[in-house]
């Protein structure tokens, strides 16, 4: 066990390097009238992989074994570093000094409070070890962050956040948005998984493949949608996006029992994979639109980690959730079912309930994702982006040019 949490350390570490260059390379070789298309595209990615992961993680648990979810990613991983040193463009930078004492006090924090919601159930809300407890641990994690961010408002040299990004009114709104669908797309799969499995005996493969009506349609429409948005405002079809989901994961918790057709779980799920493909773009396009070339990198970070932070809070809250309403419907008899193993006839129907009112926990958090949206404001044309549109393609290095523009007053 100690091996393998090292191990998924390592992998964070990999996807902290890596995920806020994908928005943050868009950013900056797309200019803002261009860039909705761009992010559809990286939208219909995200749709298609959310297909692929389960199906190809059922497989793999089916056959080879639980070990080749991770051998899997090796092949990937080389073939994704090829194509990232030979296609990705080498983009003009400028130096910066690392904030230390505000990486130390943001990972403190997201450690103490990520770490006391995911295991406060395991400690029964009560002491981990001696004096310390899941509470002290929270709220210790609470004033961490908040000295994070009196830090980044004190700091005169270069912050590890920098706070003038939500002086943007619809990069913060988008940031909210983001986060609650980050909770609600990771939250609304377990208790579907586990109802497929413990109660209607499906295998990781066959559960897998309920999704696949969400992950065809959102990665269909993605890119159409991200063209439409780059000419039309982003806000009401985010507004349609939110709504929708919400609608499907309300649909869906109501009629999980033990003998719905499959065909009528199918409706909603492709419900919540249109819906889908009418948030991921919009609201990245909202996000990024009027940030300079010079904050696309720490925009991105920011957006990308608020989204991981809601997935975060979602998995504690889910978790809990579950068993509260398993305890409800069954006095804890199934709380131990393993995924897949049979359940007394006379507990499916208490456990196929206990799954559906769970997922009304993401279809109540998406409408936060909604409320922020309806304050979306137009976006304007940003004309003080000077883009590094000649950067999409770019030889590896551009020479005295690109050197000349990193003093340029844009960057400063």
């Amino acid at each position: 066990m100690e091996a393998l949490i090292l191990a998924r350390v390592v992998q964070g570490l990999g996807a902290a390097l890596m995920t806020p260059q994908t928005m943050s390379v868009i950013t900056r070789i797309f200019p803002p009238e261009r860039r909705g298309a761009a992010m559809g595209l990286w939208g219909s990615v995200a749709g298609i992989a959310t297909l692929i992961g389960p199906v190809l993680g059922g497989v793999l648990v089916d056959s080879a074994g639980w070990e080749w979810i991770f051998f899997i990613n090796v092949p990937v991983g080389v073939v994704g570093f090829i194509l990232a040193s030979r296609l990705v463009p080498t983009l003009p930078t400028t130096s910066r000094r690392f904030d230390m004492l505000g990486v130390f006090l943001s990972a403190a924090g997201l450690f103490c409070l990520v770490f006391g919601i995911q295991e406060g159930e395991s400690y029964d809300w009560g002491r981990i070890a001696g004096p310390l407890s899941v509470w002290s641990l929270i709220i210790t994690g609470i004033v961490l962050l908040v000295a994070f961010v009196i830090w980044q408002h004190v700091n005169r040299g270069e912050p590890l956040v920098p706070l003038t990004l939500f002086r943007d009114r619809n990069f913060s709104l988008a940031n909210t948005s983001i986060t609650a669908m980050g909770f609600s797309i990771t939250t609304m799969a377990l208790p579907l998984m586990l109802y497929a499995q413990t109660v209607r005996g499906l295998s990781p493969t066959q559960a897998a493949l309920l999704l696949t009506p969400m992950a065809v349609v959102s990665g269909v429409l993605a890119p159409f949608v991200g063209k439409y948005v780059q000419r039309n405002n982003p806000k009401y079809i985010a507004i349609a996006g939110f709504a929708g989901l919400s609608g499907a994961l309300f649909w869906l918790g109501s009629i999980l029992t033990p003998d719905v057709p499959i065909w009528q779980l199918l409706l909603p799920v492709s419900l919540l994979g249109l819906s889908s493909a009418g948030i991921w773009a919009p609201v990245s396009l909202t996000a990024t639109r009027n940030l300079a070339p010079s904050l696309a990198g720490a925009g991105s970070g920011v957006y990308n980690t608020t989204r991981q932070m809601g997935a975060v809070l979602g998995s504690a809250a889910i978790a809990a959730v579950m068993q509260s309403r398993l305890m409800a419907n069954l006095g804890g008899s199934a709380m131990g079912a393993t995924p897949g193993a049979a359940l007394p006839d006379q507990a499916r129907a208490g456990y196929a309930l206990s799954m559906g009112q769970a997922l009304y926990l993401p279809a109540v958090v998406i409408l936060l994702g909604l409320a922020a949206a309806l304050f979306f404001a137009r976006p304007q044309k940003n004309t003080a982006w000077s883009g590094d549109a000649g950067a999409a393609s770019a030889r590896k290095d551009d020479g005295p040019a690109d050197r000349r523009r990193e003093t340029t007053p844009a960057d400063s």
